[in-house]
């Protein structure tokens, strides 16, 4: 999945740190998620999103092969 994190918190002049304290996760979690490695679970993307001030579909962008309707 890919994300726009690292470019909402560079907006936020926000280190991959500050970000990983502010959502109770750790730095390598940040690094993950912005390298498109790890899936976060809902409640996490959430949370981000809420850093952020942006919904989760403006953080995440879901691709799925095939269309779903």
């Amino acid at each position: 999945m890919k994300n726009k994190i690292e470019i909402y918190r560079r907006e936020l002049n926000m280190t991959q740190q500050d970000l990983a304290e502010k959502v109770n996760v750790s730095r390598q979690t940040i690094i993950s998620l912005e390298r498109g490695r790890y899936n976060p679970s809902i409640m996490l993307a959430y949370l981000i999103a809420r850093v952020f001030n942006k919904s989760i579909e403006q953080v995440f962008i879901f691709e799925k092969e095939g269309d779903i309707e």
